[in-house]
């Protein structure tokens, strides 16, 4: 299955770079135990963190950042088959959840729920 891993990313940070990275580290860690089960794990912080950089965003949370940031990980849902929803409070992984079961998809809360490939 293609699996988006969502999981908070600003959420608690305050926008401090070490904890963002940490955020962005676990949806990772939990991507790389999705693929060697034998799954595609994808995150919209991968595709989405280098476009923003790209069109010339000033730093987290700007009009640059709002325009990708959640809308990518919204259209990468819909090619998905499910999400692993990971970590704690986050409004972002919340509405992929939801899209997700508004779409049909499988929605796993943790990497035991995940079936084997």
């Amino acid at each position: 299955m293609m699996i988006l891993v969502a999981g908070p990313y600003r959420s608690g940070t305050g926008d401090d770079p070490a904890k963002l990275r940490a955020n962005v580290d676990a949806m990772n860690d939990a991507a790389v135990r999705l693929f060697r089960a034998g799954h595609l794990p994808v995150t919209g912080e991968a595709l989405a963190l280098p476009l923003i950089e790209r069109a010339g965003s000033a730093g987290v949370g700007d009009a640059v950042f709002d325009e990708i940031f959640h809308p990518i990980s919204a259209r990468l849902l819909e090619r998905c088959d499910a999400v692993l929803r990971i970590g704690g409070a986050s409004a972002g992984a919340d509405e992929m959840v939801a899209q997700a079961r508004a779409e049909g998809k499988a929605v796993f809360g943790s990497l035991a729920e995940v079936p084997a490939a």
